[in-house]
């Protein structure tokens, strides 16, 4: 294992006798910049670094007027940096994210490649970082969320020098990076021709062509479902293949294969009759075997968590990758985090909405329920209809982006704002479900990528398009329009999900399905609630998992698989059975985040309270596009600064609670 020993190239008594000098060079008005400064400095200082008190003497700064040159310069180089190595990175993996042909051998190569991997240890190396944390505020989580009065500059201050809280060498940031990627491009490619997924007694239920990648259009298709008189058969099949799924059960042969049929509740594999394969399928597949998938899947996982264990030792203020992506990334300490996704999990609330649900389906609730989702409109238009509808407006990935100024325009944004984001939005085919990629420099514009298949958009496409394009729109104020370059983006990633959310649901009324009326209003509150309850013991699963890797780290990915089934079976018992039954099944572990993005399934459960908070403030004045904008130009402060600004109140399932009882009321 790769490790690199941090040396203070200077002792106690010698960095007090470097604070000593500087503090009789500049004076007593100095002495809390200099002391903290030094330190912060010594720090990180190895021996390595040379001659520390020679570094402080030469560039510790002092007058004003230097400290904001030097902040306006490293503020508007690291946008060129960050931007370009955006850029490279992005064009690297063009052939593994998008649908632009058959891959070659060499491309994953390349998409594992982080050529911004060396820059932070280059940056310490030629002292840049250093003279960063001489001369400008580290600030841990707890005072960054008690500032109250921080003005815009110092709020970029601190985000500046929290580049450098960590040295994580170059060689451990690369592994970090090709572990993620070799994840991401496993499940880009881990799809299951439905046609050929039989029912318990063997019978065809899905239609030629159908290719569905795992989760995302398997728990779409199962939502989708819903409004077909055949429906609760196909979603019992596609339980049934989510489960094999996360056991490792399902036969590696069945994976991207559409030259075999498939039995998922017998797990029998047969060579696929002439006449059922599809003419455009690939004519090669593997031969029908039931020999289950190698643990491939909890390899990949537990690889992600061996690259970011690594960074461990160079992170003291966050030695896990669970600390950093709470404190850190989130900027919400991991309890406040599930006292949120528990409020909602134990809420009363819960049998309440799901007597509702009973009633619309007409039968005992079951684990296909999880994804329920006919409080919705779409829940009642058949998946047919609505894929010939998106088919014929969008034939291809063009056509989309010519018409995200319409749809912008329909989101309360006016023409000339509409014009201006649909000028810095570019779309492109996805090879995996879709995502949307960030610019980091103005000058560059982010991508709304979505899987565009041959015969043209389907409607989990469009529903997907209209989420990503939440993310664009806030991509692009939060660069182009926020004060500050180092403020871009938004507190943490569960942000820009609410915005997402937002807009995604009203893809039916973009579609021209017509506006919901009071009733469509209360119906969505109890759809918003069930999802929100859904996701949030799946993220529950994902962190508990990341916590049993750190309490195992020599496990094999055999352990890791069977513990992953042992949490997601026992978080399922204790808040999901007593309402859908199924007890015993590993259902939650089927999120495809939990292997290709580490610790982030959180933010979602974390994004629909906040997406509901969003949308309360946009009720109060009617228009979605003027309240996304103004609240995305506040960039990424701490969250409830954020959500104060944006809202009046801090982050909390308060607001969702409180609606989800009113609307039950009604």
């Amino acid at each position: 294992m790769f490790l690199l020993t941090l040396v203070l190239a200077a002792s106690p008594m010698n960095t007090k006798s470097i604070e000593a000098e500087l503090l009789k060079t500049h004076g007593e008005a100095q002495r809390a910049r200099i002391e903290r400064g030094v330190r912060q400095v010594a720090t990180l200082w190895r021996k390595e670094d040379g001659d520390l008190g020679a570094f402080a003497r030469e560039h510790f700064l002092v007058d004003p007027k230097d400290l904001d040159a030097t902040f306006n310069r490293f503020e508007a180089n690291f946008e060129q940096l960050d931007g370009h190595f955006l850029e490279i990175g992005r064009e690297l993996r063009k052939s593994t994210e998008l649908d632009v042909g058959p891959m070659l051998k060499v491309d994953p190569f390349f998409a594992e490649y982080d050529a911004s991997a060396h820059l932070t240890e280059d940056l310490f190396n030629n002292k840049l970082g250093f003279m960063v944390l001489l001369n400008f505020p580290l600030t841990t989580l707890e005072q960054r969320l008690a500032a109250k009065d921080w003005s815009r500059q110092q709020w970029a201050e601190a985000r500046l020098a929290a580049r450098f809280g960590r040295r994580v060498p170059a060689a451990v940031q690369q592994e970090i990076t090709s572990a993620q990627s070799a994840a991401d491009l496993y499940i880009a490619e881990y799809n299951l021709w439905m046609h050929h997924v039989l029912a318990e007694k063997g019978e065809r239920l899905f239609p030629k062509g159908k290719r569905l990648i795992s989760h995302w259009n398997l728990r779409d298709e199962l939502k989708a479902n819903y409004a077909d008189k055949d429906g609760l058969e196909k979603q019992r099949t596609i339980i049934k293949v989510m489960e094999r799924i996360v056991t490792q059960a399902i036969p590696a042969s069945v994976i991207n294969n559409p030259g075999v049929d498939w039995n998922p509740f017998t797990n029998t594999v047969v060579t696929a009759a002439a006449g059922t394969l599809e003419d455009d399928a690939p004519k090669k597949g593997a031969a029908p075997s039931t020999k289950p998938e190698p643990d491939v899947r909890y390899g990949k996982l537990q690889a992600n968590y061996k690259a970011q264990a690594k960074a461990d030792p160079f992170s003291p203020t966050a030695p896990t990758a669970i600390d950093r992506s709470f404190s850190l990334g989130a900027e919400m300490p991991e309890a406040r985090v599930k006292e949120l996704l528990e409020s909602v999990l134990k809420s009363p609330l819960v049998p309440r909405v799901a007597a509702q649900i009973e009633k619309k389906v007409g039968r005992k609730l079951e684990p296909t329920d999880l994804w329920f989702n006919g409080f919705l409109p779409r829940g009642s238009i058949p998946e047919t209809e609505l894929d010939a509808k998106v088919r014929a407006k969008y034939p291809n990935a063009p056509a989309f982006a010519k018409d995200i100024p319409r749809i912008l325009q329909g989101l309360g944004f006016n023409a000339e704002r509409a014009r201006y984001l649909s000028e810095r939005i570019l779309v492109d085919p996805s090879r995996g479900a879709g995502h949307a990629m960030q610019s980091a420099r103005r000058g560059d514009f982010p991508h709304l990528r979505t899987r565009v298949e041959k015969e043209g958009m389907n409607y989990k496409g469009y529903n997907i398009a209209v989420h990503e394009l939440g993310h664009n729109v806030e991509q692009v104020f939060s660069l182009y329009d926020v004060d500050h370059t180092l403020l871009a983006g938004v507190p943490n990633t569960a942000f820009t999900e609410a915005i997402a959310f937002v807009f995604q649901a009203k893809d039916l009324e973009l579609l021209g399905l017509g506006k919901p009326d009071a009733e469509a209003d209360r119906l969505r509150v109890l759809n918003d609630f069930w999802m929100t309850w859904e996701i949030a013991g799946v993220a529950l699963v994902d962190i508990a998992v990341w916590h049993w890797m750190y309490d195992h780290p020599k496990a094999t990915p055999a352990q890791l698989r069977d513990a992953t089934v042992e949490i997601s079976k026992k978080t399922w018992d204790q808040y999901y059975a007593p309402v859908l039954g199924g007890k015993g099944t590993p259902l939650l572990g089927i999120y495809s985040h939990m292997i290709s993005y580490p610790m982030y399934l959180f933010n979602y459960p974390l994004g629909h309270l906040i997406a509901f908070q969003i949308e309360e403030q946009v009720k109060k004045t009617g228009k979605i596009g003027p309240e996304i904008e103004r609240m995305s130009k506040v960039g990424a402060i701490t969250p409830d600064a954020w959500m104060v600004n944006a809202s009046g109140e801090p982050v909390s399932s308060g607001p969702l609670l409180r609606a989800t009882e009113a609307a039950l009321g009604k």
